[in-house]
């Protein structure tokens, strides 16, 4: 069964600090990391975004909103996803990045860019796409998809985001040690690993290689406040 956990307590859960923090307040705002590459944002006015559906649960929830980053079967499952609003918009890299250009949306319950994603390693970057989510209340979602570093990744650090979600596995993608490095870079104010070993929802020695500051775990079928 899925908790709902603030990122105050997950933080101090996963990471083990007794350390006091600052306390914020939640935005009403819900992230559900379903595991692998896939996660489902639950708005505070209810709007429901799915982004690269494909793994574990929670795919019960009508959806308003499916981002897909690029088109290989582990992130583009959206036939998981039954339930759809009347106006349930699907926008997937092909339609995002053309000739070049990067698309923004802006859906009034969320503002959704597309950025760079992409390597040498079956992910071209003139084919694929990562998805800077922002919603109300300023709070701010990136989700890497499937990509090594990126020139845009420095630009990123500008953006002070909230919660950035970077994908290690080092097969398809980078490796941790590139992974920690792109953390770095973008800054986020919680960096959490994701897409961490091809066909896993979730590794948490892995993750706890996962050595950044800001570092937030979230095992797969958690489900977290946004703050």
């Amino acid at each position: 069964m899925k908790r709902l956990l603030s990122v105050l307590t997950l933080s101090m859960l996963l990471l083990g600090t007794g350390t006091a923090m600052a306390e914020t307040q939640p935005s009403g705002h819900k992230l559900l990391y379903q595991g692998h590459g896939s996660l489902r944002i639950v708005t505070a006015e209810g709007k429901v975004i799915y982004v690269d559906p494909y793994a574990g649960d929670g795919y019960d929830l009508t959806a308003d909103l499916i981002l897909v980053s690029h088109g290989h079967p582990d992130h583009n499952a959206v036939d998981r996803i039954q339930s759809r609003s009347e106006d349930c918009q699907i926008i997937d890299n092909t339609d995002a990045l053309v000739n070049g250009k990067y698309k923004t949306y802006d859906l009034g319950y969320a503002i959704v860019e597309a950025v760079q994603a992409g390597n040498n390693r079956n992910h071209d970057i003139n084919e694929c796409v990562g998805w800077l989510i922002t919603l109300p209340g300023d709070i701010s979602i990136y989700a890497t998809g499937d990509t090594s570093t990126t020139d845009q990744m420095a630009e990123l650090a500008k953006r002070d985001i909230h919660y950035a979600f970077f994908v290690c596995d080092g097969r398809f993608n980078m490796d941790m040690d590139e992974a920690i490095s792109c953390a770095k870079l973008v800054k986020a104010r919680h960096s959490i690993p994701y897409h961490m070993a091809p066909g896993a929802l979730f590794d948490q020695e892995r993750a706890e290689q996962f050595d950044v500051p800001g570092r937030l775990i979230i095992p797969a079928g958690e489900e977290i406040l946004l703050e």
